[in-house]
Parts: structure tokens; sequence; C-alpha cells
């Protein structure tokens, strides 16, 4: 069976990679903490679930101590002529996209079908993961088809997979960091305290006040820990559920879409949230890291006024 782990292990071993070439880059400024950084990383997708806990928690202590202190730091990018990627470029054309559209039609593919590839009685794919699977085949996929097209190798596609680590620099890593986080944050009970700060400071007796406390608390919760998904349970627990919910017995479908929608009003508004505003920006190579943030702002906001409006008037049809 094809489960979860293989593509752990292989993300592990593109992450082994790159933190080996970084460290053997002798024109990298910080060439020996930059590839610890990525090689430690790489060491908690290929054996993590073999480590104790508590080791795993010091290798993220450490990874922190390194970006902290700024030692994932990037080095001059290695690239081919500007001629011959123009050259390359013209001779691709349009053809250049099929590769990065070869990924979601396997993965619609492989989540569609995997359930009809029974071995033995068991399925080929493991269903509960079946989507993530599913990805990781649609990148091997487009690997081979990009090499196939430009008529280069892997090992040309690990200098570039390197490039733009190098260029993410740590912030590759924070989208991850942060989905555990509010695993943490749930289990620290903080949205018990969240409730009970709520009540005792805010007029809950009105129901657009409770929906825009929920609303705004959502985006605000997300700015602080990048992620949507990290910021609902702690709002829904603590104000959602007991209040929307519980006192004025609105439906929890819709309070659970707007809810999400008006977190990712904060995404919008946070470096936090890393792959969505600073990846961009670093690839791009803007000048500004907060330029993308600064754009999104006037529709974050505004959007987030109109979630408060449709909750209060569709959570209670």
């Amino acid at each position: 069976m094809i489960t979860i782990n293989y593509l752990f292990w292989l993300l592990g071993i593109v992450l082994l990679v790159v933190g080996g070439m970084i460290m053997s880059d002798r024109e990298h400024p910080r060439r020996f903490l930059a590839g610890g950084f990525w090689i430690l990383y790489a060491l908690i997708f290929l054996v993590g679930d073999r480590l104790p806990p508590e080791v795993v928690g010091v290798l993220v202590i450490v990874m922190a101590l390194i970006a902290g202190f700024g030692g994932v730091t990037a080095a001059k990018p290695k690239v081919l002529s500007e001629e011959t990627r123009l050259a390359s470029a013209r001779r691709l054309g349009n053809k250049l996209f099929i590769p990065a559209l070869t990924i979601p039609v396997v993965t619609v593919i492989v989540t569609l079908t995997a359930k009809y590839f029974v071995v033995g009685g068991m399925p080929l794919v493991e269903l509960k993961n079946v989507t993530l699977i599913g990805f990781g085949i649609g990148c091997v996929v487009a690997l081979a088809v990009a090499c196939v097209m430009t008529r280069d190798t892997v090992g040309q596609s690990m200098k570039e997979t390197r490039r733009l680590v190098d260029a993410l620099s740590w912030a590759a890593v924070l989208p991850q960091m942060l989905g555990m986080l509010g695993l943490v944050f749930s289990d620290a009970g903080v949205g018990k305290a969240v409730a009970h700060l709520t009540i005792a400071y805010v007029n809950l007796d009105y129901r657009l006040v409770a929906v825009a406390v929920y609303c705004i608390g959502m985006a605000l919760f997300t700015m602080v820990m990048g992620n949507g998904f990290a910021a609902f349970p702690v709002m829904t627990g603590g104000v959602g559920v007991p209040i929307l919910v519980g006192v004025f017995h609105g439906n929890p479908a819709v309070m659970v879409a707007i809810g999400m929608f008006s977190g990712y009003c904060g995404t919008l508004m946070t470096p936090m949230a890393a792959n969505f505003n600073m990846v961009p920006a670093a690839l791009l190579e803007l000048p500004d890291k907060n330029a993308v943030i600064k754009v999104q702002v006037p529709t974050a906001l505004t959007l987030l006024v109109l979630n408060i409006f449709l909750l209060n008037f569709l959570m209670f049809l």
C-alpha cells in the first residue's frame, strides 16, 4: 500500500539533498547553519515517527534558533545565462504550463480512482490521505514531464529546488509549524480562555456584537497564527459553538463556512501566512517584502465587514 509516509520520505530526501548542496557551497555566507537547518528538517520527515517526541521538539527548537539568529540566509543564485533561458522559453512557449497543470490533473485522477485499485483485498493507495498522496504522485509525474520537455535532468531540477529554497528561506517551514500551533493552542485550553474573556468583557446579549466578535476574532487569530485552520478551533470553541449556536441557535454549517472565510481575511493581512504573502514577494524578488500584504489589506477589510453582515443574516434564517 502507498501510504503518506512515502510522500514524507520523498520530501525528506529532497530536503536532505538541498541541505547537502548548501553545505558544500563554499560561496554560501553561512553554509553550515543554512544547510544544517534543512538537514534537520529532512530528518523530521525521514525518521521523525521513530524518534521520541522530545527529540523532535529539540530539533524544532534548534531550527527556530538557527532561523531566529539569521542563519538561514541565501547565497547568490547560480542560474543559466539569460540568453539560454530566453531561447528555451521561446522554444517551449505555452507548453511551459503543462508540467504545472499536470499536478492538479494527476491529483484529481488519483483521488477519484484510488478506491477502484485494490490488490489482495487492500487498496493500493491509503484512502484517508488519498488527496495528499495523489498530489505527491502528481509532482513526480510533473517532474518527469518537465525533464522530457526541457531535455534536462533531475539534477538540474534539484539545483532549481535549492535556489527556490534559498530564496524562500525559513518561510517555507512556517505553514507546517503554524498548523501545529493550532493543535497546541487547542490542547492548552486557549479556546476556553477566549470564551471566558469574551463573556467577561464584551456584551454578547446583542447578536450582531457576538457575530462581529466571532468574525473579527477569526481574522485576528489567523493573523497571529498565520493559519485559518489553526484559528478555527480557538474561536469556534470559544465563541462560535457556545454563543452563536448555543445561545442564539444559529446554523452551524453557515457559521463554519463564513467563519473560515473571515479567517482568510486575516490571512491576507499577515506576514505569518508566509506561503501566501512572503513567498510570492521572495519569488518575484520584490524590494518590499510586505508589498503583497499592503495591496491586499483594503480587500481583506472590506470582505471582513461583509462577512459580519452575511453571517448575521444567513446564520439565523
